[in-house]
Parts: C-alpha cells; structure tokens; sequence
C-alpha cells in the first residue's frame, strides 16, 4: 500500500525534473555567451566630411614637384568644390526671352528666417546634418586605393554576406617571387575567418577569430587553402560593410565585404491580359490605380470620374478630400477617404498613395479630363520596359498649350551653410524605344509611378497649400524620372467671370492662391533651409 502511495510523489517529482531541466536549457540557450555581450550603436565621433576640391590635391608631391604643368581653368570649374553660390547666369537679351525661357531666379532661403533666430536654427541644423551623415555613411562608401604591382589577388566588389551568416571569401590569392616561406594576413572588424578544407602543408592561425595568419613553404599549396577561406558576421547590422586588411610580409590591400539583408520583394500580381497590339495588352485595372486629392471641387471632380469611366470603366479612383462641407462621391470601383478641413495638398497625396494596392498609382488632379488622347497603357509600358520608377506625361490647357513640365535638378555641394539648389527647364537623354519620351528629374502633375517607390520618397505634409517640385527634389538620387509628351490629358478651362463664380469656386480660389501675408512661401523656403539643408536656389 505504502508503495502504491508513493507512485504519485515520483510522478510528480519527475514532472518537476523535467520541467526544471527543459527551463534550464532554455535559459542556456538564450543566455549562452556570445561573439559580443553588447554593440555599440551610438554615433561615431564627430565626423567632418572632406574637402572636395582644394589647393592641395593640385600641388604635386616632392617626387612630381619638378615637372611642369598647366591648370585648364574650364575643367577645373567643372570640379565639385565646397563653395557653390546661387548666381543668376548673364544672358543675352533676346525678344520674348522671358515667354520662351521663363525668368531666372535667385532665392537665399536664410531670409525666411529672423536674423535674431539664425545662429540657434544654423546650430540645430548642424547637429541634425552630422547626425544623418552618421547614420548613412558605410564602410562601403570609403575611398580605397589600390597600389600598384601589388601580389594580392582579392575581389574588388561583389562581396556579399547575410548578417550572422558564413560565406566563402572568392578571389583570394598570392602571386608572389621565389621564396622559403610564403605568408598572407587577413583582419577584420566585423566578423571572423576560417577554413572550410585544411590543405596539406599549410600552417593555419586565427581560425574563427577577426585575425587569420595562413602560411606555407609551397605557393601553390598556400593558393589552394586561400581558396576555402570563409568570413563569418558576428556583429549584427542590418546593413553595412567590413573592410578586411588583407596583407603579406611587404603589401597590404584592402577590400570591402557588404553586411546586409537582401531586399525583400513587393510583387504586384498584374492580372490576366488577352490578345491585343503585337499580342501584349495590359490589365490596366489589375496594375493602375488613379489618385487625386480635391477640396471643395465636386464638380470638376465628377466630370473627371466621368472622362475616366469612358476609357476605363473598372479601374479603381481613390480620393482624398479635406472639403469642409463634405460630399459623398459614389460609384463603382471609388473609394474617398475624408480628412481634416484644409489639412492639405501633400498630405491628402500621402493619404491617396497610402491606399493604393496595385503596382502603379496615376496621379491626377481633380480638374483633370481623360481625352482619347490619355492612353495610360503607353506609361504602363514605359514603366514595365525600363528602369524608371516614375512617368509623367502632358497636361493640355483650354487654349491648346501642352505641358510637360520637365525640370532639370541638381545640387551642388557648399560649405558649413548649405547646398546650393539648382533647376533648368529640360530633360538629360531620349530613351532608346520611346522617341517621345525623356529621361528627367521632374515633371508635370500627371504621372504614372511605382507605388513603392512613391511612398518610399514621401510627400511632407507640412506643404499644405502649394507645392510639387519638392517631391522630386525629395526624390533625387531614389526616384528614375521620364517623361512622355505623347499622352495627354486636359485641363479643364480656369477662365471664368469674376460675377459667374460660385461660392465654393470663390473659397477655392482663396486657399489655392493665397494672399502675401500667407506664411506658405516662407514656411516652403525654411524647410528647402533646415530639412534639405540648402542655403538657396537658381532656376526659370
């Protein structure tokens, strides 16, 4: 009896064993040591970025100083330099010169700003400056020289490795002059080396450590244990680069494995198609989805939905609309999403794109009219033929004048007091197999784009009243731009008599044009001066 009592307490006592050794592994293993205990992640030191362009990368060392040469002004200025200054370009006076070029224009965007605010609102942008280039910068990004008639042979780029992942080092080799004994050095920051095959004859020294001596009196037989050398990630990053120090007895070489999480793809799936020109006709529905922002407008909004519908009677309209007094806009395939009155252009861009599921977003403005001319499959296959993410097409006012809008960008770098931005009217190349389209950085506001790539740039809502160029200036250095002058859309006539207005056409016309005491433009010029750190601008 006593030992049928007894059964029950060693159950239970051995239930309690194994329970207590199942959370003592589990502890073991998440708790178990690791490559680092903790990694730093705070900002480097203060970092300062390089000169461009100075006196002294123009003056020879002492082994060139003897032989002569002369600086070819014009080239020279072509160089980037650490001093850029917004100057309104002399031009000759031609007739019309204004209508056909527009006005050229210089704007100093420190102006928008008090000068009493000026040396608190430099320094916090300083801070915010350094901070970012911290944040960016990569190993991958250093300046690495290779010296001449080095023996090392190492891959100049393409290596890659997934964050606490192994990988073979490919490339590696020593191609050296007779000699007793051969030695090659590897050294990393990042991660540690070893070796997937010992090879007879070679003496290996580091393995799994950041420092790997290999060396061995056969140069062929050193060679061959090169080539099953593998790199280990033991410092996480999701996204970076190790330079490794590659050496013998008297060369050193350097060279740049990335550190990183291969981009995850965002598939669109583009729907069935059927027959159509040389057999390829796009599901317009399944890959577009039209966008627009509207306040107050209904109905040129109406009349917009109305000339869609014509063409393409399926094709999902998603509207963002900051109206005061509101309006249901129903339909087939319409979804209006409302926002706070007045809350604004770029705002309501942000709201629109935000819901779109398909692999393209048209952006149109709510006065827009869809004509026969408006073929959205020629920007489709644009988009899907070539390496652009965004494409504009035209806009055709009342009295026959068409559009484009295509805006050269750049910027050109400056010193502690900003960048300097510059604009031109123009395009840079023609695209091969589109003789009506061009290679951009800005357009007009009719545009067929890359969904991801749109919500990736952004649109910053504090551009409430009147904006666009600054999306694509946003946008540089991310976004591919063209433009097509063969698909055209109409805007709807603005010519009205003052006493033929409506009302709301009246409150329209008085948050779309604000008056000079409206903080629009000022609030414009302080964000191109603190958050794109420009200190001023050219254009036409």
């Amino acid at each position: 009896m006593a030992n049928i009592r007894m059964r029950p307490v060693q159950k239970s006592l051995c239930a309690l064993m194994v329970l207590t050794a199942s959370l003592a592994f589990l502890y073991l293993h998440v708790w178990s040591p690791k490559p680092y205990t903790t990694v730093d992640l705070r900002h480097r030191a203060d970092w300062v970025p390089e000169q461009l362009l100075n006196d002294r990368l123009l003056v020879p060392d002492k082994k060139y100083a003897h032989i002569a040469f002369r600086i070819k002004e014009e080239i020279v200025e072509l160089l980037p330099k650490n001093s850029c200054k917004c100057q309104v370009e002399p031009s000759m006076n031609l007739p019309f010169q204004k209508q056909l070029f527009g006005h050229v224009y210089s704007l100093e965007f420190a102006n928008a700003f008090r000068p009493s605010e000026l040396p608190e609102i430099n320094s916090q942008r300083e801070q915010e400056y350094r901070s970012y280039r911290q944040r960016s910068q990569s190993p991958a990004d250093q300046l690495l020289i290779v010296r001449a008639n080095s023996p090392l042979e190492y891959p100049a780029q393409g290596v890659e490795v997934r964050p606490l992942q192994t990988i073979l080092i490919p490339g590696l080799s020593l191609q050296a002059t007779e000699r007793t004994l051969y030695r090659v050095n590897l050294t990393a920051t990042m991660g540690t080396f070893d070796v997937a095959a010992e090879v007879e004859g070679v003496k290996v020294e580091g393995e799994g450590r950041m420092h790997l001596t290999l060396s061995a009196s056969q140069l062929d037989n050193l060679n061959r244990q090169m080539q099953f050398v593998t790199y280990t990630n033991t410092l996480f990053h999701p996204n970076t680069a190790d330079t490794v120090q590659f050496s013998t007895d008297e060369h050193h070489a350097s060279f740049i494995i990335r550190i990183r999480h291969a981009p995850t793809p965002r598939l669109y799936n583009p729907g069935s198609s059927s027959g159509g020109t040389n057999g390829e006709e796009y599901n317009i529905s399944a890959l577009v989805t039209i966008a627009t922002k509207t306040f107050l407008r209904y109905d040129k909004l109406r009349a917009l939905i109305d000339s869609i519908r014509k063409f393409y009677p399926t094709v999902t309209i998603i509207i963002a609309d900051d109206s005061l007094d509101t309006e249901r806009v129903e339909g087939p395939h319409i979804e209006q999403y409302f926002m706070p009155f007045g809350k604004g252009w770029f705002a309501g861009r942000n709201l629109a794109i935000s819901q779109v599921t398909t692999k393209y977003v048209l952006w149109v403005d709510d006065d827009f009219i869809f004509t026969p001319r408006t073929k959205v499959e020629k920007l489709v296959d644009v988009l899907e033929k070539t390496s652009l993410d965004l494409v504009g097409g035209a806009v055709r006012e009342i009295t026959g004048y068409t559009t484009t809008y295509r805006q050269q960008i750049s910027v050109q770098p400056g010193n502690e007091d900003g960048d300097c931005l510059r604009t031109r009217q123009g395009y840079h190349h023609i695209i091969e197999g589109f003789p009506d389209c061009v290679v951009t950085d800005g357009v007009v506001n009719f545009f067929l784009a890359r969904t991801e790539k749109v919500l990736q740039v952004g649109f910053d809502p504090r551009l409430s009243r009147v904006a666009h160029l600054e999306f694509f200036i946003d946008g540089l250095g991310i976004l591919h731009v063209g433009s097509c002058s063969n698909v055209v859309v109409d805007h709807a006539s603005k010519i009205k008599l003052p006493w033929l207005k409506t009302e709301s056409e009246k409150q329209y016309a008085k948050f779309r044009y604000p008056n000079s005491s409206d903080n629009s433009l000022n609030t414009k010029q302080s964000l191109f001066y603190f958050k794109n750190r420009f200190k001023c601008m050219t254009g036409n």
